[in-house]
């Protein structure tokens, strides 16, 4: 079984080592003051703002051993296929997993923009669809579909970009998306279909996956409860003739002790907003991107994460703040451990 890894990008905002508030790191306006002290300087000015820092995180994923970076859809953050461009093209070999709304535009033109990614990155371009958020929200960007809409309208955006990314002519009708004789020739025919990442626990989104996904993406839960939905899952996308792989969404934080790791996570509950004061081992940093925070020693990290893969996730989206240096930290610590371990547990099983 293949595992990959996936760093996060934070397009809303990352921390820094000490100060877990969250800032536009690098980002330079009329009303930000630097962040250094008194006397301290800053040389880059305004010629360095966010998409450099972005770049320098995903960057540090490629040369850290991660197999990609998941680039978050965020309603008052940077937009993720602008990102995804951006960083394209100074990374050599990661997955790059751009987060979207199927409510959002055409999926023929999504179908376009993800042609010319997959030409121009080698095929590196995986789509992870959000189902948005609740009606209020979405209906602040324009979006009023019913709430027992947003999957189906998934369902058929996928069918119809899958479709004209492989075939010509297509056609469909249906209550969403409408295609007559249409599909992709000359060079942008014949296209890899992106890697579709899905999620939700309601059985109209297993269902969903079990038609469409290649991973569903499941947030933090003890490793047994995890075996069981994916089972679930698995045995939906086998009737239908597909296998999905399963993925956990879970924020690190480890540390050369977990008592190291312990402290940290206490300053960070301290210093992010809604945190709440949740234990240690518990603590969700309200600025990384899943739901619970994973906290322990190297070595613990690396145990509890290999007891997730032994459950059956194969993909695991990670992520920690500050994503630059913790991208270099989880890399060189856990990464090569992990991937050692899952190996020798393979060849044992073989």
């Amino acid at each position: 079984m293949t595992i990959e890894f996936i760093w996060q990008l934070p397009t809303a905002g990352d921390g820094r080592y000490g100060e877990a508030a969250r800032t536009r790191r690098g980002e330079r306006d009329a009303l930000s003051g630097s962040p250094y002290s008194d006397g301290v300087s800053d040389p880059r000015g305004k010629r360095f703002n966010y998409y450099d820092y972005l770049h320098q995180v995903a960057r540090a994923a490629d040369l850290s051993g991660f197999d990609g970076v998941r680039i978050s859809h965020d309603l008052q953050g940077e937009e993720a296929w602008i990102v995804a461009g951006y960083v394209a093209r100074g990374t050599r070999r990661i997955k790059l997993v751009t987060e979207f709304e199927a409510a959002w535009g055409s999926a023929v033109y999504a179908a376009k923009n993800a042609a010319s990614f997959q030409r121009f990155t080698g095929g590196r371009l995986a789509w992870q669809i959000a189902p948005g958020g609740a009606a209020e929200e979405r209906r602040r960007h324009a979006d009023y579909a019913e709430d027992a809409d947003v999957l189906p309208r998934i369902d058929e955006f996928l069918t119809v970009a899958r479709g004209v990314l492989t075939t010509a002519p297509f056609n469909f009708k249906g209550k969403f998306f409408e295609v007559g004789e249409g599909g992709f020739r000359g060079t942008l025919a014949n296209n890899p279909v992106p890697r579709v990442y899905l999620s939700g626990t309601s059985d109209e989104a297993f269902a969903l996956s079990a038609r469409q996904a290649d991973v569903h993406v499941f947030d933090a839960a003890p490793p047994e409860a995890l075996r069981e939905q994916a089972a679930r899952l698995s045995a939906l996308a086998a009737a239908a003739g597909r296998q999905v792989a399963i993925g956990l969404r879970i924020n690190v934080l480890a540390r050369e002790t977990e008592a190291e790791a312990q402290r940290d996570a206490a300053i960070y509950r301290s210093q992010s907003a809604g945190a709440g004061a949740a234990p240690a081992a518990d603590a969700a940093d309200a600025d990384a991107d899943a739901d619970d925070t994973l906290v322990g020693s190297f070595e613990q990290v690396t145990d509890r994460l290999a007891e997730y893969a032994a459950a059956g996730v194969s993909s695991f989206l990670l992520s920690a703040v500050p994503h630059l240096e913790e991208a270099y930290r989880f890399g060189e610590n856990v990464l090569p451990a992990l991937r050692e371990r899952l190996a020798a547990a393979e060849r044992q099983a073989a």
